[in-house]
């Protein structure tokens, strides 16, 4: 029979920790601190299949306890790992996992509890994660897979009776987080600093092994590895650009090794056209403002490079970081492209995105909105005109991009098709997840579901939750939150 195939059981599961073989530094053995009176609030029964977890399993007590860290599967060693950081640019040098315990290893994707409790690297803090900053992680991580977008993933949610303070009392929660790597920029920068070289050259093996194992046996792999750091961190910039998410904390401790969106805080999707946006409140002076992103990228990048000097000539990192304007310039320009529904793009059709965006910084248009109704465009101005209060610019604007279509060799429908799989119908805007996590927080966790839905596909047209793909209402646009957020 063709019905769905039955994963394994949770008492079948076996973990490996790869990362306990590097050197005793690197991480500090800790066990996870249960919540109290857990229970589970969604599970992601699409990652559990590709985990081939028996979904039915999900919904199991054991799975709870599995989640809460009072259940330990076989080959289970909880961890946390060590690391440093630059944080809004100035160099701290011990962080860590503070609230993530990592539990092990299973089908090459790394497991950790966020919200498990305290470990050596929590400073003054109570390791503890409260309910709205799980639902926000456990769905945009889902969103941005759905989006195409590297990432970490979240297979569940947990939530609990126990009491967590921030500036007033909240529920404990957990999420289950995956990540191919848990490898950040941070992470060789506390070695090198500590001029631990031996474990920083053990690092960089481990990160070729984990994550560009097709270098392993390329004759100057170390430089060949910062090249390609170079090149898909590029390229994740432009992903976040082109399709408006705005991370909010770029510290190097929070910049992926593999390429990777990680440690989703007070991240937001754009609501109207602004590069200057910032949506973390922390950020006073604007360091990772939306505009901002790709440049500290390249920054983060020479961070990295500083510290990988120990072990890669410098020399020849200058001359791989200096490509990364072109890798990003090159994959931006592709991004746009789509969304544009340009079949071929050269470097004259960025003059096309620049004018665009300046129309859409100048008329306050709803970012993803707008790219949504261009994707049905066909000649009829009037759908696109309505997103704005003053047409000329918009007309101008227009008049140029039907002169560009013309280059086109595909029809219309043709073009349609392509680009409503490349402009997303649903981003997860702030006001949507703040929405489900206050009716979560009364104990209702219906939206959180719906949610998931949309995050899952969020180019399919959903037709039950169209009320969410307009324009940001104008007294939700442009919320700053907090780190704990």
């Amino acid at each position: 029979m063709a019905d769905s195939i039955i994963g394994m059981k949770l008492d079948a599961l076996k973990l490996t920790n790869p990362y306990l073989e590097l050197p005793a530094e690197c991480h500090d053995r800790t066990e996870p601190s249960p919540l109290n009176k857990p229970f589970l609030i969604h599970a992601n029964e699409p990652l559990a299949e590709q985990l081939d977890i028996d979904k039915d399993e999900l919904y199991t007590e054991r799975f709870v306890a599995f989640v809460n860290g009072s259940w330990h599967p076989e080959g289970s060693e909880p961890f946390a790992m060590c690391y440093a950081g630059h944080q809004f640019g100035h160099y701290v040098p011990q962080l860590g996992d503070g609230r993530a315990i990592n539990i092990g290893t299973l089908k090459g994707w790394h497991l950790q509890l966020k919200g498990a409790g305290v470990t050596k690297y929590s400073r003054s803090g109570d390791g503890r994660a409260v309910l709205r900053s799980s639902i926000r992680e456990y769905l945009m991580s889902e969103a941005m897979h759905g989006l195409n977008i590297p990432t970490t993933r979240a297979l569940a949610i947990i939530g609990s009776e126990h009491s967590v303070y921030r500036k007033t009392w909240e529920k404990g929660a957990i999420v289950l987080r995956l990540s191919p790597s848990w490898v950040r920029f941070g992470t060789f920068e506390y070695f090198a600093h500590k001029k631990r070289y031996e474990e920083l050259k053990a690092l960089v093996e481990y990160a070729i092994k984990e994550s560009y194992p097709h270098l392993l046996e390329m004759e100057g792999r170390y430089i060949r590895f910062f090249a390609e750091v170079v090149q898909k961190t590029a390229r994740l910039m432009a992903q976040w650009q082109a399709v408006g998410f705005q991370h909010g904390v770029m510290n190097t401790d929070n910049m992926s090794i593999a390429g990777l969106t990680i440690d989703y805080g007070p991240y937001a999707f754009l609501d109207d056209y602004d590069r200057e946006n910032i949506c973390n409140h922390t950020d006073a002076y604007g360091r990772y403002s939306f505009g901002n992103q790709p440049s500290i990228g390249e920054w983060n990048l020479r961070a990295l490079m500083v510290a990988l000097a120990p072990v890669i000539p410098v020399e020849v990192m200058e001359k791989a970081l200096a490509r990364y304007g072109s890798y990003y310039t090159r994959a931006y320009l592709y991004e746009m492209g789509k969304k544009l529904g340009l079949e071929i793009v050269t470097e004259e059709d960025g003059k096309l995105i620049e004018h665009l965006l300046g129309v859409m910084q100048s008329l306050q248009v709803d970012y993803t909105l707008f790219f949504r109704t261009l994707s049905r465009y066909d000649g009829d101005r009037r759908a696109l005109l309505s997103l704005g209060l003053y047409h000329k610019p918009l007309h101008e604007w227009l008049d140029d991009y039907d002169a560009r279509l013309k280059k086109n060799e595909a029809d219309t429908a043709q073009r349609h098709e392509a680009m409503l799989q490349a402009n997303p119908k649903y981003v997860l805007k702030n006001y949507m997840l703040d929405e489900a996590i206050a009716a979560a927080e009364e104990g209702e966790y219906g939206l959180i579901k719906d949610l998931f839905a949309i995050a899952h596909d969020p180019f399919a047209e959903h037709p039950q939750y169209e009320r969410w793909a307009g324009a940001t209402p104008e007294k939700y646009k442009n919320k700053k939150l907090s780190c704990s957020s």
